[in-house]
This record gives C-alpha cells, structure tokens and sequence, in this order.
C-alpha cells in the first residue's frame, strides 16, 4: 500500500513539474515587470467547444498579482489563464481591475468547477469552489453568452494529461 501511493505521489509530482516546465520558455519571453497593464505575457491558446480563447498565461506571482489591473480594454475572444504550482482555494478580487470579468475556477483536465462574476474595482472575494490551479479570467457575461457552465470543459495544452 505504502509503495502504491509512493508511486501515485511520484506521479503527481512528475505530472506538475511537465506543466511547468511547458509553460516556462513562455514566461521567459515577457522580460521583465511592468508598472502598466500586462499586454505582452506569453499566450496559449484554448477553446471551450467551438470557441476559440487568446489566454495570456500569468504564471509567476508577480504576473498573477498584476493580472488583468489598468486593463481599459481587451478584445472579446482574449482572456488572462492564471497558473498556480499546487491546486487550492484560489480567491480573486478586483481592486484596481477596470474590466467587468468573469472568473472560471478550472480544475487540472479543464472541467470548469464553478464560475463568478466580479465587479470592476472591488475588494469582494470571488473563490474557487474547490482547490484548483487554473483561473481564466474573460470579459463578463462570455460564457454565460456561450452556454458555457460548470461542468464544461475546456481544452488546450494545459489541460492535457501530457503536460500535467
């Protein structure tokens, strides 16, 4: 028994560090901080169905902390994907965020585990409904507009098994 979740936590382990590791020469690429808002974070593309999404990925706490702030526009198909190191009740707040966004809590194979509305320039906590690496962020009301709900599940390299 001992050996067998030895072996599952190798796994896990393996399968963390293979995202990272995709999504690193990414980050590399952006240079360094800015003060404005990030429009130049390496992008990945996913799709939620038919639809195609343009996501910059905020991988390090510097690009997750400045997120979609200062933002006074973005095109409709584009979205910001935060990635985190270890799943967990990831919370989001709006301060200094000029865009109305919707959040999408996503779990490690891309099944959405619950949404949020966040209102612009707000402190009020939007959480994951249970502990999660991904949050793609998206002007408010697209999934709603698409039919998109919990439970759908999107798709694009971060989400394949391959990459976790």
């Amino acid at each position: 028994m001992a050996g067998t979740m030895r072996k599952q936590r190798s796994l896990v382990v393996h399968a963390r560090t293979a995202v990272l590791a995709a999504l690193l020469p990414l980050v590399f690429a952006t240079g360094h901080a800015q003060e404005g808002p990030q429009t130049n974070l390496p992008r990945v593309p996913l799709a939620a169905g038919m639809y195609q999404i343009d996501a910059q990925v905020a991988l390090t706490p510097a690009q997750r902390q400045i997120g979609l702030m200062n933002r006074p526009e973005m095109p409709p198909q584009e979205g910001m994907l935060f990635v985190f190191e270890e799943p967990a009740t990831q919370c989001f707040w709006m301060k200094n965020t000029l865009l109305p966004l919707t959040a999408a809590f996503v779990a490690d194979d891309g099944t959405i585990v619950n949404l949020a509305d966040m209102k612009p320039q707000t402190l009020d906590s939007h959480c994951s409904g249970k502990p999660v690496r991904f949050v793609l962020e998206m002007h408010q009301g697209w999934f709603a507009k698409k039919g998109i709900k919990a439970g759908f599940r999107l798709t694009g390299k971060p989400f394949q098994a391959g990459a976790r």
